[in-house]
């Protein structure tokens, strides 16, 4: 099963358990619903409630009631599995993007080597063709995503060409 990080447990809130995880994963609203099951540490914890405070995302899991059964959680990485997601045709992750294949309309090849932000809202990809160049992703330049040949169609300005 695949598997997918969505944050990192970074305190506890109050005494009755709940946790805070900071995450800047894209899908939030899929992954901390009431009922999906995350992973710490290979095992699964089932979210009993969520809200969001401040830059943190609040979790309570099923069975743990006080602050003293979930320190041994502290500093640890969260996953969630791939298929819990149910991500629409629309929806990619940046760890599936890595693998796709950049193809312009000059007929130009290219392998995306790199996704990073550039600021809170904006997304860069680092594309090898002949030399590197930096395609921002939520840009006129993408012109295609096609998640069936695992390609994306680019339209690039004429001082990246």
């Amino acid at each position: 099963m695949d598997y997918v990080s969505v944050g990192k447990i970074v305190s506890t809130h109050g005494i009755k358990g709940e946790i805070r995880i900071l995450s800047s994963f894209p899908y939030k609203q899929k992954a901390f619903l009431v009922g999906n099951t995350l992973w710490v540490d290979n095992k699964p914890y089932t979210i009993t409630s969520y809200r969001v405070h401040k830059q943190y995302d609040m979790v309570t899991f099923d069975g743990f009631n006080n602050i003293n059964d979930v320190l041994f959680l502290l500093k640890k990485e969260v996953f969630i599995a791939k298929k819990d997601l149910n991500l629409t045709d629309n929806e990619i992750l940046d760890e599936d993007l890595i693998q796709y294949e950049v193809l312009t309309k000059e007929g130009k090849r290219g392998i995306i080597k790199e996704i990073f932000m550039a600021s809170e809202t904006n997304k860069v990809l680092r594309v090898q063709f002949d030399r590197e160049v930096l395609i921002p992703f939520y840009s006129p330049m993408v012109v295609d995503i096609s998640k069936e040949k695992k390609q994306i169609l680019v339209d690039l300005i004429d001082g990246m060409k």
